[in-house]
């Protein structure tokens, strides 16, 4: 892979200072402009669910693109703006498509190894109760039409597309590939990005604190214990997502470790009538940490062979 982009970044450095304020603005406005609407256009409340998602799908992806200009405006001078550096920068690529999806995707799935068994032993349930105590052919087509009806409910489900789509692609849009290239640019250390990158995320988390105390009438400290385990999943998620980054070049790669994520939910960890679950969870999560770095080793993302310890060659601007 070319150094295109470490040359087009030289070009014109951002100050830490800089680049920390810039961050901290694409935060604020990725969960201010969801409120615009009606605080700002003066628009009518939403009359559904489904409006109001949409409206806020829209607001998502205006956001985005903001975010992408003045990224794009900080990192390039725009006399020199040129397409294939910024998707570099962005991490947009076609190389390595394929590996930067599954391999990710599969080093992700070790940390839920409890759930996807727990998952497993449940569909056994049901085929067994549908297949009067054992696993029939009766069982096995039940599963599969439960199956088909279950993939048209999940796409028509607006609550659907902003968990496994539009959430996932717009906060990696702007909190991984918008503010990694600006903060590995300010000077920081790439493992530093990694841990700050996640604190940012997390601002864009803390309008839940509202949603819960006034929509959901919870009491102050519900909301806040609610919102701080929210939180604290958010920072290891983002530690997790910037490393994948990071490590990958790839902005698929976090993208699809986010979708997984979102589908999944949060690890199951102790089934009461299952202890094998949680020996899965503990096998999985000792592999994750094991195959951690093999598994993102730059070669196997990208091109570049030469002694620069990273993709994008962040490294080399000085």
């Amino acid at each position: 892979m070319e150094t295109v982009v470490g040359e087009a970044a030289a070009a014109m450095m951002v100050s830490k200072s800089t680049a920390v304020v810039a961050c901290t603005a694409m935060a604020v406005l990725y969960v201010a402009i969801l409120y615009s609407p009606t605080l700002i256009l003066r628009l009518p409340h939403p009359t559904s669910f489904k409006q109001f998602m949409i409206r806020r799908f829209l607001c998502a992806a205006v956001s985005s693109v903001l975010s992408l200009f003045l990224s794009s405006l900080l990192l390039l001078p725009i006399q020199n703006w040129k397409l294939m550096h910024l998707l570099n920068i962005y991490g947009a690529r076609t190389d390595h498509f394929w590996q930067a999806v599954f391999i990710p995707l599969s080093l992700t799935s070790l940390m839920y190894a409890g759930s996807l068994l727990l998952k497993f032993l449940l569909l056994l349930d049901s085929w067994r109760e549908h297949g009067n105590g054992g696993i029939s052919f009766n069982s096995v087509i039940y599963g599969l039409h439960k199956f088909l009806e279950y993939v048209p409910s999940v796409a028509s489900n607006v609550s659907a597309w902003r968990n496994y789509v539009v959430a996932p692609l717009t906060e990696e849009l702007v909190f991984r590939a918008c503010m990694i290239p600006l903060l590995l640019c300010g000077g920081f250390k790439p493992y530093h990005v990694i841990f700050l990158c996640p604190i940012f995320f997390s601002l864009a988390h803390l309008n839940h604190f509202l949603e819960f105390y006034n929509q959901k009438n919870y009491s102050l400290v519900r909301a806040s214990m609610a919102v701080g385990l929210q939180l604290g999943y958010t920072v290891i998620f983002g530690s997790y997502a910037s490393f994948l980054f990071i490590r990958t070049g790839h902005l698929i790669a976090p993208l699809f470790a986010h979708m997984f994520c979102n589908f999944m939910g949060l690890p199951v960890i102790y089934s009461q009538r299952r202890g094998i679950v949680s020996l899965s969870f503990l096998a999985g999560a000792a592999g994750f940490v094991w195959l951690l770095l093999p598994l993102t080793r730059i070669d196997l993302c990208n091109f570049r062979t030469d002694n620069c310890q990273c993709w994008h060659g962040y490294c080399s601007w000085k």
